[in-house]
């Protein structure tokens, strides 16, 4: 049939498909608002539960960070209690008795600051090579600048056999930190310690190489894990459980009891470096006398 032909339908007909269009239209927005309501609850409910994620995160993170540390604990292997790790030729380090810290037993404060400043163990030994002691904090900027100045000559004469090297990390500045980095960084250089001897002193340098400012929240755990796991040193329980944080809290103390008031403070055979003179030719001089 044509166009022309076509049968023209009544009013009341188009009227009756004008509505049920617009029914038609009205059902279909009904249904599009009423997925769009699912979808914006739905997206309010997977934002809320991130949001409670991230408060519960920062919550657990600052209840496990501001735990109360123990006064005693464990001394990592191959340390000694007087917070230090020595380094001889190569990747060596010098072996140690297991042993424990206790708060307890710490010695008394002095009440003046000594003069001159007796590091526990530090004195010279007979027949054995200059003992170098360094007193470390690894957020400490100067400590940084310490070691590039002086680590290259001071690990060339310790595979040398002319010195041993050791080192004592602190807690000393963990007020310039949010997080406390100084204690957790030292934890971490016990762990490998304790886990990876072989490892310390290339710990150490790492550790120095990744310096964080001081004023803001240092390394994360997982970071000191990962620069651990780089180097083929697994200390991820042993950081996670704080385990040498004890150890650092005595050593900590014991170095400011002993009358260390900074860091570096640098000992040779015993004697303060004053740190105005030639690190090199002092320790040389010490080499010296004992040939």
């Amino acid at each position: 049939m044509s166009p022309a032909n076509e049968v023209r339908k009544s009013k009341a007909e188009r009227t009756a498909e004008a509505r049920e269009k617009a029914r038609l239209i009205r059902e279909a927005q009904l249904k599009k608002d009423k997925r769009n309501k699912l979808l914006i609850g739905w997206g309010i409910v997977v934002a809320v539960v991130a949001i409670l994620a991230v408060i519960a995160l920062v919550v657990t993170t600052g209840i496990r960070q501001n735990t109360p540390i123990a006064d005693q604990g464990p001394v990592p292997a191959s340390a000694n209690v007087n917070g230090g790790v020595t380094l001889l030729a190569n990747t060596e380090v010098k072996k140690t008795d297991a042993a424990t810290v206790d708060m307890a037993n710490l010695p008394a404060k002095p009440d003046a600051q000594p003069s001159p400043v007796v590091a526990p163990g530090a004195e010279a030994e007979a027949g054995q090579p200059v003992k170098v002691i360094a007193y470390i904090d690894f957020i400490c900027p100067v400590c940084l600048r310490f070691e590039n100045t002086y680590n290259e000559a001071l690990t060339t004469l310790r595979n040398e056999g002319k010195i041993s090297m050791e080192y004592r990390p602190l807690g000393f500045l963990d007020r310039q930190s949010s997080t406390n980095y100084s204690s957790r960084a030292a934890n971490a250089a016990a762990c490998v310690a304790d886990k990876a001897p072989e490892k310390y002193a290339e710990y150490v340098d790492v550790l120095f190489a990744n310096q964080p400012a001081e004023g803001g929240a240092g390394l994360s755990d997982d970071k000191l894990k990962s620069l651990a796991s780089e180097i083929g040193a697994d200390i991820n329980s042993c950081v996670d459980e704080k385990t040498f944080r004890p150890y650092v809290k005595y050593s900590t103390e014991l170095a400011a009891n002993t009358g260390i008031t900074g860091t570096p403070t640098v000992f040779i055979d015993g004697k303060q470096w004053d740190g105005a003179t030639d690190l090199n030719a002092e320790i040389q001089a010490a080499i010296d006398a004992k040939a």
